[in-house]
């Protein structure tokens, strides 16, 4: 798609936001104008409802794309809105891509989001995410932001608000990216406590049906999509332990109705292991990076936060490229009835050498279960599927075929899989 256009700030804006930043200042903070000033971190007070008094803090690039995306960058704990300014790349990734970051800062004592209190994992609920709802209506107010681009990142306390916001409101929030957080309502506690050692040490576990009906609970009644998720973590994380990551995965492929295999496994920096589920592009469902060696403190300014733009694709105005096609070409068909269906696969090699062993990973449409399948073994039965070799049909000479094939229910949609990749590299589709 092309880059899209951007419109620089009209001489009448640039005067609205000069008077803006005389209101603004810590000395007459009775309220703002509609316009913040261009490129400077600006403090916004009256945005609207705000039961626990958060600060908001805005950051407008000189100039913003048509109907511009809005980021919400959430800080750590002992932080701020200023503090994740200016120790994150989101500012100067604004300035190129032409979005709108909110900063949310804490004024508690300890400076933590609010994750643990009923409130809080309530849609609605009175606490922290009501606050930063309000924050993204007044940008998207006053700047018409686009409402099916808003996205959510953080960082520890921020990483869990992350978690948060994308349960609460599944309806705002288009995608997240968390550093080292910890599931929705993981935290969870009914004594007013706002630390949960049993969540922070990692000893919580629960199925992802179990962890997918907390999300769920947040907001009953929702039947709309799901915000993707992207989630970082460190094996060495001795504050929010490692533990969490996995936990985090089984609850946000349940909720996006996916399995727990990997559509695609890569590493794409030493000592990264980075896990796709549900597709293999940079926009899957569900990316999870896993950070061997690694503390709490794992935030890497200027290679995390591009890779977190690229998932929510800000770093243009369409999809995320997908990796290349590789050497093999699959064609699907599908035959229905009722409730059930037939899908009958076939695998080429277009490549020049002989593939000795496969497994061809694909997407599942939602609704979909396999109860059996012929010349190869499906697990899991549903979302993102792997299908693994029989052992009389392992080998695929170049140009060769090879046909499989299996037996599923559906709820009602009955289309053919997609996101095919042999081995981890995504196939042509033919």
């Amino acid at each position: 798609m092309p880059t899209p256009t951007r419109r620089s700030l009209t001489l009448v804006a640039r005067l609205a936001a000069l008077a803006a930043l005389f209101v603004t200042t810590p000395a007459a903070r009775a309220g703002t104008t509609d316009v913040v000033p261009a490129a400077t971190l600006t403090e916004v007070t009256n945005f609207g409802t705000n039961p626990s008094n958060l600060q908001m803090y805005v950051y407008v690039p000189d100039t913003v794309t048509d109907r511009p995306a809005v980021l919400v960058a959430v800080h750590y704990c002992t932080g701020s809105g200023p503090a994740m300014y200016s120790g994150t790349e989101y500012a100067s990734l604004a300035d190129r891509y032409g979005f709108i970051v909110i900063y949310p800062s804490v004024t508690r004592a300890g400076k933590c989001f609010g994750v643990a209190s009923p409130q809080s994992l309530t849609r609605g609920g009175g606490s922290d995410p009501v606050g930063i709802k309000s924050m993204v209506d007044w940008v998207t107010g006053t700047y018409d932001a686009d409402t099916s681009r808003i996205y959510a990142t953080g960082i520890s306390s921020g990483a869990m608000m992350t978690n948060l916001l994308l349960g609460v409101y599944p309806d705002v929030f288009k995608a997240g990216a968390a550093f080292a957080g910890v599931p929705f309502g993981c935290f969870a506690t009914t004594d007013g406590s706002e630390w949960n050692s049993a969540c922070a040490n990692g000893t919580i576990t629960r199925t992802p049906q179990a962890w997918g009906d907390l999300v769920r609970s947040a907001y009953p009644g929702y039947t709309g999509p799901r915000p993707r998720m992207q989630l970082w973590h460190g094996t060495e994380d001795d504050v929010l332990r490692y533990p969490n990551f996995g936990e985090e995965i089984k609850q946000w492929t349940n909720v996006l109705g996916l399995g727990q295999t990997p559509a695609a496994t890569d590493t794409p920096q030493s000592g990264w292991t980075r896990t796709r589920y549900g597709g293999t592009g940079d926009q899957a469902p569900v990316e999870a990076i896993s950070l061997q060696g690694v503390g709490h403190s794992l935030y890497s300014y200027g290679v995390m936060g591009p890779l977190a733009i690229a998932f929510f694709g800000l770093d243009d105005d369409g999809p995320a490229p997908q990796p290349p096609a590789g050497p093999c070409k699959v064609s699907v068909t599908t035959n229905a009835w009722n409730t059930g269906l037939t899908g009958s696969v076939t695998i080429t090699n277009t490549g020049s050498t002989t593939v000795n062993g496969w497994k061809l990973g694909f997407t599942l449409p939602t609704g979909q279960t396999i109860t059996n399948g012929w010349n190869a073994t499906y697990t899991p039965a549903s979302g993102a599927v792997t299908a693994t070799n029989a052992s009389y049909n392992g080998t695929i000479a170049p140009n060769a075929s090879v046909s499989i094939g299996y037996q599923a229910t559906h709820t009602g949609n009955s289309a053919a899989p997609g996101a095919f990749s042999l081995n981890g590299t995504a196939c042509t589709a033919g």
